[in-house]
């Protein structure tokens, strides 16, 4: 495939407490993936350069949305975040490539902004020891 923009996410959808995957597209602004690797130095004092290993992955997903309290939409995905530690599958798929990732949810901040904006932020991270895998 060629370079592409991001505007063809074609899926991002979050299971809520039930463990039912709903489509939040429509109420999130922005978002950022991150898959870090663990790094071990292992250099020699005989060497003049850095020497890693790579160690364990990981995986982060930070939301970014607008309320929305509809049913099966954002609010109602993520109201139980902080009252129950749910994991959730979070499907992300941008031209035919997914990856698809067991998280946990530990905040779903709303921030009232003074121009009356009301939006919200919700943080996931890897929670089954899977590494995460674009399909």
């Amino acid at each position: 495939m060629a370079k592409e923009t991001g505007l063809g996410i074609s899926a991002l959808s979050v299971d809520d407490a039930g463990g039912s995957a709903r489509d939040i597209r429509n109420d999130i602004t922005n978002f950022t993936v991150a898959t870090p690797r663990g790094e071990q130095d292992v250099t020699g004092v005989d060497k003049s350069a850095m020497e890693r290993l790579l160690l364990r992955a990981d995986c982060t997903f930070t939301l970014n949305g607008v309320f929305n309290d509809a049913s099966n939409m954002s609010h109602d995905v993520f109201k139980t975040v902080t009252s129950t530690s749910v994991e959730r599958t979070v499907t992300w798929t941008v031209s035919g490539q997914t990856l698809a990732v067991e998280m946990l949810f530990g905040n779903y901040d709303l921030t009232r902004a003074a121009d009356g904006s009301l939006t919200w932020t919700a943080t996931g991270k890897l929670s089954d020891g899977t590494v995460p895998t674009w399909a």
